[in-house]
């Protein structure tokens, strides 16, 4: 799944990657998928986007967007993208597939759920998108201590768990399920502790945690557990994951434990994670 550290390392392999290049043609809901989300009719993409030159890819909360001259291609959470050199065969299953003149291509494929959105710019009207793009990213000086704590005061949020708080109503848009696992690991902050009983040492934490996390999975390329625009696993190696999970803890040997939580899952160490 794209969270904001899979976000800034796809935005940054598409600008060097497919950046000026003229789209030649553009398939879109080849493979039908239940949960692929499209803007008005998918089949109008190829009209939209023929001919048009690709401009600048930005990263931002969950999602990733492509500037091509008038238009905009946006994909959300749940899309695998891919670049296809020009002599690598296609994927036969995608739901967006975008070739380009020199016969390279870009392909969409979606896991679970996920938006492959294609638009004109300025007529996209979604809640989420605005989000993300309007409020301040982890990784920016105007995600300060101060803008942490209006978020952490905010009212009803005493009531909350921690995951609850992270990773829900885009309060921090970009910080989902599968990064919150390390962020609240590093802070020492169990998931399902609720924010009543924080310190003011455990703020200080989990907001450090929170801006030096993010920091270091994006500058290593993005998870372990993700791949990036050329099928590769991520450079950063989670500490709780899918891939440490029944393994023992660095810091204190406990095993990494796994449960169900909040419609998903959570890792923790019981022993530096106390509930």
């Amino acid at each position: 799944m794209i969270e904001l550290p899979e976000a800034m390392v796809l935005s940054k392999q598409l600008n060097e990657s497919i950046r000026g290049k003229r789209i030649m043609n553009v398939i879109a809901a080849y493979s039908p998928h239940k949960f692929a989300w499209y803007h008005e009719d998918p089949q109008k993409y190829h009209d939209l986007l023929a001919d048009k030159v690709i401009g600048i890819a930005d990263g931002f909360g969950s999602m990733v967007e492509i500037k091509a001259e008038d238009a905009i291609i946006l994909f959300g959470e749940g899309v695998g993208i891919r670049f296809h050199r020009e002599d690598e065969k296609k994927p036969q299953k995608h739901q967006l597939l975008i070739e380009f003149e020199d016969f390279s291509a870009l392909s969409a494929s979606v896991q679970m759920y996920g938006g492959l959105w294609c638009f004109k710019e300025g007529e996209f009207e979604n809640q989420y998108y605005f989000i993300a793009k309007e409020k301040p990213s982890p990784l920016s000086n105007e995600f300060d201590r101060a803008y942490f704590d209006s978020i952490i005061s905010a009212p009803g949020i005493e009531k909350l768990s921690t995951k609850a708080l992270l990773a829900t109503e885009q309060r921090i848009p970009g910080l989902g399920n599968g990064v919150l696992q390390d962020i609240l690991y590093n802070a020492r902050i169990h998931p399902k502790r609720k924010v009543k009983t924080f310190t003011e040492t455990d703020i200080d934490n989990l907001y450090n945690s929170i801006k030096s996390t993010l920091t270091q999975m994006t500058f290593e390329g993005g998870r372990d557990t993700e791949r990036d625009l050329f099928g590769c696993f991520g450079g950063y190696k989670t500490r709780v994951s899918k891939n440490t999970v029944g393994k023992d803890c660095e810091i204190c040997g406990n095993k990494i434990k796994k449960e169900a939580y909040m419609g998903g899952s959570i890792y923790y160490c019981e022993g530096c994670q106390k509930i």
